[in-house]
């Protein structure tokens, strides 16, 4: 039974490798989209042992012509110009790309599209050859998915079930515990907006969960208690975004949080002039892994010499905890333990954050254009809080007015942070 199913994925793969290469050589605009519409068809039919067959094949018969590039290239080189610059980049596209884009311009190409990347990188870490497929993907990906295309939507009480239920499942921070816990963070003061593809209208890419409060939040808690009471509109002064959960694991690097965050909050300014302030309330997810493995700060730059020492006999103090003792409850109220690790983050999100290894969530909103604002000790209490940060949350501060200043720096190797935060080091 295992050799005829390994026989059939083989002749499946054959037939959509066979089929993508007519498509490509089809002059014929309306035979091109009824291939292209097979082709969609039989790779939506495609086992998932077919798919590494069809992946190796793109990766080593969908190249350029090296000969033909050189060719380009040479006559480039002895005569630019606009014709043989055209030439030059025609021939150094690789066939693929226009195979992709074929596709997408057929019903259900942009969706096929997107889960072909998703099955190519679950591979990717096996089949290094495939980074070249990844790379054209994601190249035409990026373009497709420009924010300029996406459509912004509030999810509300009043969405379809089924739209609904994606969000319960793909939330990725703080999980949604059915439907009542749905329904309270849907309540007047607690907002949804995600972003859709008009050829996805029915499947958010990605979505932010907003939190309207008096004050600037220091615990997950509150915000997510699925009892706790609707707030006047009257009371809000301050938008906390606290969670965004990406739905499509095939537009992994196509960015989208950023300008999600970015529109949401203009957005709300308009809607609720009395907002003064956008910040979040943020996990700190490398944290704790990222103590365990530190063995010296004497390679991070960005510390003085007293702050270098200070933070060494932090981490000597810290690294006397076992990491169970460490993830325990009970290590949230031992207050000389909190203050050295609220020195230890404060360093990891100064220091190490520009560099590799640095905290993914820090690096998201810092790129971003916030500022670091505020840790808090015991923020998220949670068995997966303590385990991942030892409770530690931060707040980072969108000033709207300061985007793009705090981006550029963070380009730089600087961190935007609150005096507060930087005097921990």
């Amino acid at each position: 039974m295992a050799i005829v199913d390994s026989w059939t994925s083989a002749r499946a793969a054959r037939q959509v490798l066979a089929l993508a290469r007519k498509l490509l050589s089809e002059r014929g605009q309306a035979n091109s989209l009824g291939l292209a519409q097979e082709l969609i068809h039989r790779m939506g039919a495609l086992s998932a042992e077919a798919w590494p067959a069809v992946f190796d094949k793109l990766a080593a018969d969908f190249n350029p012509e090296p000969a033909a590039v050189l060719r380009a290239a040479q006559a480039y080189a002895d005569a630019p110009g606009t014709d043989t610059l055209r030439v030059l980049t025609e021939l150094s596209e690789p066939p693929r790309q226009e195979l992709f884009r074929r596709l997408n311009r057929a019903p259900g190409g942009t969706g096929t599209l997107v889960r072909m990347r998703r099955r190519l990188l679950d591979g990717l870490k096996a089949h290094p050859d495939w980074r070249m497929v990844d790379a054209d993907l994601l190249h035409l990906l990026s373009s497709w998915f420009n924010p300029g295309f996406l459509e912004m939507r509030q999810v509300d009480w009043q969405s379809p079930a089924q739209l609904l239920e994606q969000i319960i499942h793909h939330e990725a921070v703080h999980a949604i515990d059915g439907w009542d816990d749905l329904r309270r963070r849907l309540l007047p003061d607690r907002r949804l907006f995600a972003f859709f593809h008009p050829q996805l209208p029915h499947e958010p890419l990605i979505f932010v969960e907003v939190a309207l409060l008096p004050d600037m939040p220091e615990a997950i808690a509150p915000l997510i208690a699925k009892r706790s009471e609707p707030m006047p509109a009257s009371s809000f002064k301050i938008a906390v975004f606290y969670s965004i959960s990406n739905c499509e694991p095939g537009l992994r690097g196509v960015s989208l949080g950023n300008f999600l965050i970015k529109r949401v909050a203009e957005h709300l300014r308009r809607e609720l002039p009395r907002l003064k302030v956008f910040c979040t309330l943020s996990p700190i997810p490398g944290f704790a892994a990222w103590l365990q493995s530190v063995q010296t700060l004497d390679e991070l730059p960005g510390l003085k010499p007293a702050q270098r020492e200070r933070a060494s006999e932090s981490l000597g103090r810290v690294r006397q905890h076992s990491a169970t003792a460490l993830a325990s409850p009970s290590a949230l109220e031992d207050d000389t333990l909190q203050e050295d690790l609220r020195r230890m983050a404060a360093v990891y999100l100064i220091a190490q954050t520009p560099l590799a290894g640095g905290d993914p969530v820090a690096r998201f909103h810092l790129d971003n254009g916030a500022r670091l604002e505020r840790l808090n000790p015991a923020g998220d209490r949670s068995a997966k809080g303590l385990k991942q940060s030892h409770g530690m949350m931060v707040n980072y501060l969108y000033d709207l007015d300061r985007i793009e200043q705090h981006h550029e720096a963070f380009t730089q190797g600087e961190i935007a942070a609150a005096r507060a935060v930087g005097g921990l080091l």
